[in-house]
């Protein structure tokens, strides 16, 4: 059961890289700001100067065989600090959180997309977050070769902004979208699934339509 809607919320935003997860992350975080409610915009790995710099190690090319389970030990260390440092002070001082990734990208990107096995994913959440969920998550679902197009664009490459995973192959990025849709279905009370293969327009309508039983009066605007 959903709190009142002047609870603070905790909002994630998933998907594969390309899927404009991110883009309506921030357009979601203008419109809520221009109704004037309270709101922190941060990302996974990242959000804090410790996960900075773990997000740097993750993504660099360098280090293009880093082991699944190496991946997962670095992600939650990320997201232990971010949680202690950023998100649960921001809910608790009355902000609601937009955060660019959380544990379901864990599930997706080392879980089926790696094959780290579910008990460890499970054993290492608890250590290091206690199981916390969103309130609320937005899967940003596109088909896993169109995710590795946008990914590789012309842009992309000239801005040197492609990482690591981005050198993936694409029968990975179709492991890691089967594995978040299989966490929607696992959740569908929390998980809101957003076909993003259509225009910035159309997926900025869903998103609205998605938070709008969480924050009925800025996302219904």
């Amino acid at each position: 059961m959903l709190a009142s809607a002047g609870v603070a919320r905790f909002i994630t935003f998933e998907g594969l890289d390309g899927s404009g997860k991110s883009t309506h992350l921030e357009r979601a975080a203008a419109w809520l700001e221009a109704a004037r409610v309270p709101v922190l915009v941060t990302r996974e790995p990242g959000g804090t100067e410790l996960g900075a710099a773990i997000r740097g190690v993750f993504l660099d090319p360098r280090f293009a065989g880093m082991d699944g389970t190496v991946e997962l030990l670095l992600v939650f260390a990320a997201r232990r600090q971010h949680l202690l440092e950023v998100i649960e002070p921001a809910l608790a001082a009355g902000r609601h959180v937009l955060c660019d990734r959380f544990t379901d990208s864990t599930w997706a990107y080392q879980g089926a997309g790696r094959g780290v096995a579910g008990q460890v994913i499970e054993r290492v959440d608890q250590l290091a977050t206690g199981g916390r969920q969103p309130d609320r998550t937005l899967l940003f679902d596109l088909p896993a070769a169109a995710a590795r197009r946008r990914g590789h664009s012309p842009a992309r490459r000239r801005n040197a902004a492609v990482d690591r995973l981005d050198a993936e192959a694409v029968t990975f990025y179709e492991r890691v979208r089967q594995g978040f849709l299989d966490r929607a279905a696992g959740a569908p009370e929390r998980f809101r699934i957003l076909d993003s293969a259509g225009s910035i327009a159309a997926t900025e309508a869903a998103v609205r339509a998605a938070l709008a039983d969480l924050l009925p009066g800025p996302a219904g605007a």
